[in-house]
């Protein structure tokens, strides 16, 4: 491997003129090799992860006589959120655990494994067995997410003008199994039961890791120690920490749950606190930071807009899978043209519009090339279409007094729509602009502050989406949207100021 390679950072990129990362080509419509690597990981990776997600708010609101949980619809979308929260805040730990210890590319791998696990762990019907296959696929995601799209990053040079287009290339392939997943796991839970939707989620993850390994050699970052790895003996000190640390948070979680103190509202509460404290801390640490440069720390202050910006939009999009499915599953129809289908079949409609509206928005900022608009109006008109998309269901669930009634298909749809424009637009951008404006001491673990803003996002809907049935549908969801629109509208405003300080973001 090139030492240009060798060096080079999601946040920095090579130079103008230096030699492109290994594997560079038009193997995958005219992007490097190693994206078609990434992405079909991500592929299986996503059909697994939001398989699950698809039915797990189902099955927590399920009848225990009937195989699921038995929690009333609130709490089962305050627990949903909670695990989504849990999943990025790990990824902090994945992106320090990559610069450090392990590398992208082995962090990714033993990502994989631990996920693949966990999907296996709740394909057993008990209750303890779910609760550690959540614990296990949310230790998994954080180590595989971040890292994976890190070394997306790493397959361009900061000026490639490529790099918006391959990350939308990207985001449409891992829709393809955001696609997949949910029709897969939805018929499987309502046909045979929910733990064999689980058991689809197991093996769609061990086929991703497959194809993971058998493309490595295209991969830029695949080398086995860490890019900033620690000495060897603080490498020893900081594994010996790690595993202490896991043991004492478990044996403490036992001790205060076998004492009664900590129930499932408390858990909950206690992941929406650390999701508020942790990206505090995190800036407050790169700011502060002696290996973060002048011009980098310039480069920090306008990221916080995006920030706020992803929280505002991943609040409304993962409550797709929350209380989007739940409303589906009540009041709109499951069928169509004759045809019955599954509540969480619902999910597939996000997907679905990702992977066919991506290669246009690809294609749309490759031909517009420096003409297109700039990643913060990109970011914020995606948040304008995330508040629209739950805008507009005020107008079939408005004069029901939440009363039973039933929603036509195109009703959801259309929100999907809306929502899955409004996505591509800001986790592509967001992605794409996190890699370049990363300091280049933190190259990793400044992508795990992108997914903190998606562990914030499911941190404060743990606790709204508790009057989800205590208010009615139209308060509800008005709020929310008119929410996300006017933060979209104020990033907008704040265009001006983004353009010049985010340099070398176009």
């Amino acid at each position: 491997m090139s030492r240009t390679t060798d060096t080079t950072g999601p946040g920095s990129g090579s130079e103008a003129g230096a030699q492109p990362p290994p594997g560079d080509g038009t193997a995958f419509l005219g992007q490097p090799r190693g994206l078609l690597t990434l992405s079909g990981l991500e592929v299986w990776e996503r059909f697994s992860f939001l398989g699950m997600q698809a039915i797990l708010v189902l099955f927590f609101a399920d009848t225990v006589a009937h195989g699921g949980m038995g929690m009333s619809a609130g709490t089962a979308a305050s627990v949903s959120a909670a695990y989504g929260t849990l999943v990025y805040l790990v990824s902090v730990a994945g992106g320090w655990l990559a610069d450090r210890i392990l590398g992208s590319y082995r962090a990714v791998l033993w990502g994989g494994v631990l996920i693949a696990c966990g999907h296996y762990s709740m394909a057993v019907p008990t209750a303890a067995m779910t609760w550690v296959g959540l614990g296990l696929i949310s230790a998994g995601t954080g180590l595989l997410k971040p890292n994976v799209a890190s070394m997306v990053g790493k397959l361009y040079r900061t000026d490639d003008e490529r790099r918006d287009a391959g990350f939308a290339l990207y985001y449409m392939g891992i829709n393809i199994g955001a696609f997949a997943g949910p029709l897969i796991t939805g018929w499987l839970g309502d046909h045979k039961g929910w733990h064999w939707g689980f058991s689809a989620a197991a093996v769609g993850m061990t086929l991703g890791l497959i194809q993971y390994v058998a493309g490595r050699r295209h991969l830029a970052g695949r080398k086995h120690a860490a890019e900033y790895a620690l000495a060897p003996e603080g490498m020893r000190r900081a594994v010996r920490m790690i595993v202490a640390g896991v043991v004492v948070v478990a044996a403490l979680a036992v001790l205060l749950a076998s004492v009664g103190w900590l129930t499932m509202d408390r858990f909950v509460d206690c992941l929406t606190v650390i999701s508020v404290i942790a990206p505090v801390v995190y800036f407050t640490v790169m700011f502060r930071s002696p290996r973060v440069t002048a011009e980098e720390r310039g480069r920090l202050r306008p990221y916080l807009v995006l920030f706020i910006a992803s929280v505002a939009f991943n609040f409304i999009l993962f409550q797709a899978y929350s209380t989007m499915i739940l409303l589906a599953s009540t009041n709109a129809e499951t069928s169509l043209l004759g045809f019955h289908f599954p509540a969480g079949w619902y999910a597939s409609a996000l997907g679905a519009f990702e992977v066919a509206l991506a290669p246009v928005v690809a294609g749309v900022w490759a031909r517009m090339g420096r003409r297109q608009p700039h990643a913060s109006n990109k970011i914020a008109f995606g948040v304008v279409l995330g508040g629209l998309s739950f805008l507009l269901m005020v107008v079939p669930t408005a004069g029901h007094g939440g009363g039973a009634y039933r929603m036509a298909v195109w009703w959801i749809v259309g929100s999907y729509l809306l929502l899955g424009l409004g996505d591509i637009l800001v986790e592509t951008s967001g992605m794409s602009a996190t890699t370049k404006l990363a300091p280049r001491a933190f190259a990793s673990q400044t992508m795990s502050l992108w997914f903190l803003s998606l562990a914030l996002a499911n941190g404060i809907q743990a606790q709204t989406v508790k009057f989800y049935g205590e208010v009615s549908d139209p308060a509800y969801f008005g709020v929310n949207g008119a929410i996300a629109v006017a933060v979209g509208a104020g990033v907008i405003a704040l265009a001006p100021w983004l353009r010049r300080t985010m340099h070398p973001v176009h």
